[in-house]
């Protein structure tokens, strides 16, 4: 399956619409500044998500199992840049976050792509 760049720059889009809010709010006692808190959830993202749209879709596996391990990767990867970014978080927390950022897009996106992906891409 071929996907665009603008396809990507939709979905990285409201990636983002939907996590960094979570994250800015969850990270919000242990990194106090806004802007770097903005930074870390928007580059956590640009670090996962265009493997998740270009790298997994091209694996030579059935649809559910490329779909867990690019959550999973998505979810792991972002645990850890939580995690190295702003260790007073601690790694059982930044799993947490990551965690309730992920499932958050994943399902609200979702709903999004079911019901307007012939208006978004």
């Amino acid at each position: 399956m071929q996907l665009s760049w603008y396809s990507w720059l939709v979905g990285f889009g409201l990636t983002l619409l939907l996590e960094v809010p979570i994250v800015i709010w969850l990270l919000a006692d242990t990194v106090p500044r806004l802007p770097r808190r903005l930074a870390i959830a928007v580059l956590a993202n640009l670090l996962t998500h265009p493997l998740v749209w270009f790298f997994f879709p091209q694996l030579p596996l059935n649809g559910v199992l490329r779909l867990v391990l690019s959550e999973f990767w998505a979810f792991a990867g972002e645990a850890l840049f939580y995690w190295t970014m702003a260790p007073p978080l601690g790694f059982g927390r930044a799993t947490l976050v990551s965690l309730a950022a992920n499932l958050t897009s994943f399902g609200l996106g979702w709903v999004v792509i079911e019901n307007y992906a012939s208006v978004l891409f």
